[in-house]
């Protein structure tokens, strides 16, 4: 399977922050999107819309854990990771869980020579991998879960 498989099944819309944007409008991008990560674009006249680099969730806690909630209001520049790793729609799903696994990421930009077209999360890769799965093997994981017994306490 390939990535443009993926980007056909789930769209192309893209959650982007400018490069000078500040951290916490870029949370709050993340939320809408309901993503854990956005690409960082450089927008210059002369060279028009540029990824940049990749700022996640991952890169904000670990901010605030060793610099301290200040950093909400620092350019998304200051916590990005620069270069990110991307792959192309022709790639294999198998070569971005690869880099995935590799590099401890959960997104990829995707491009088609320097034009962004696509980002795919581990998300992504799971949801299609429960797609494959054999119809018959969901409802058993599903009547499983409801044989369960818990006991339920009311609050008194």
């Amino acid at each position: 399977m390939k990535v443009e498989d993926i980007l056909r099944k789930k769209g192309t819309r893209i959650g982007m922050v400018r490069i000078n944007e500040t951290v916490a409008t870029a949370l709050r991008l993340m939320k809408a999107e309901n993503t854990g990560a956005l690409v960082v674009k450089d927008v210059c006249r002369t060279e028009g819309n540029t990824v940049v680099g990749v700022i996640s969730e991952r890169d904000v806690v670990r901010a605030l854990v060793d610099r301290g909630p200040g950093i909400l209001e620092q350019a998304v520049s200051a916590l990005m990771t620069r270069d990110p790793y991307c792959c192309s729609p022709s790639d294999t799903v198998r070569h971005v869980l690869s880099l995935m696994d590799e590099h401890g990421i959960r997104h990829v930009p995707v491009l088609e020579g320097a034009t962004l077209v696509g980002v795919v999360s581990v998300r992504d890769l799971i949801r299609r991998q429960l797609e494959e799965l054999p119809v018959d093997e969901l409802p058993i994981a599903a009547s499983a879960a409801e044989s369960w017994d818990f006991p339920v306490v009311a609050n008194q």
